[in-house]
C-alpha cells in the first residue's frame, strides 16, 4: 500500500497538533513498521519547515525533517509536473500538483484533512486519516 501524506498530516504529527496528531502518528507508525509505503512531495518538506518553524525551534524542526526523510520517499517536482497540474480540473493549483505527484509515484491514496481535496480529486483517491485507518486493516 502506497500512501502520499499531505502537508497538514505531517504537521499534525511533528507539531502534535491536537486532536489530529493521534491519527497522523498512527500513519507514521504504519510507515515506520513498513506496513505501508510512505511518500511526501519535495515542496511539502519546505512547507513543513516554514510552518513548523513558527511554533518550534530550528533544531527541533530540522530533526523532525530528518526523521521524515528517513521514513518517506520524496517525490521530486519537475517543471513538466507543474505544467501538467495546470490542466487538472481542481480549483486549488497546489492540490492539482499533489495529484500529479501522486499519479507519478503510483500511490494508492492521498491522505489529507483538506475536505476540498477529498471532494474534488478523482485522479488518485484522497481520504482523511481516520477513513484510511478505518479501511486499512481490510486491505491487508
Amino acid at each position: 500500500m502506497k500512501i502520499l501524506l499531505d502537508t497538514n498530516i505531517a504537521l499534525d504529527a511533528i507539531a502534535s497538533r491536537k486532536p489530529h496528531n493521534k491519527n497522523a502518528e498512527k500513519l507514521f507508525l504504519l510507515i515506520a513498521e513498513e506496513k505501508a509505503e510512505g511518500f511526501i512531495t519535495a515542496n511539502c518538506i519546505t512547507d513543513i519547515y516554514y510552518i513548523a518553524r513558527k511554533a518550534l525551534t530550528d533544531k527541533v524542526v530540522r530533526k523532525a525533517l530528518r526523521y521524515i526523510l528517513s521514513l518517506f520517499s520524496v517525490i521530486d517536482i519537475r517543471g513538466r509536473d507543474c505544467e501538467t497540474a495546470l490542466d487538472i480540473p481542481v480549483p486549488d493549483y497546489e492540490d492539482a500538483l499533489l495529484a500529479v505527484c501522486a499519479k507519478k509515484a503510483a500511490v494508492d491514496y492521498i491522505i489529507t484533512r483538506d475536505d476540498d481535496l477529498q471532494k474534488n480529486l478523482t485522479i488518485v483517491p484522497a481520504i482523511s486519516p481516520s477513513d484510511f485507518l478505518r479501511i486499512f486493516p481490510a486491505m491487508r
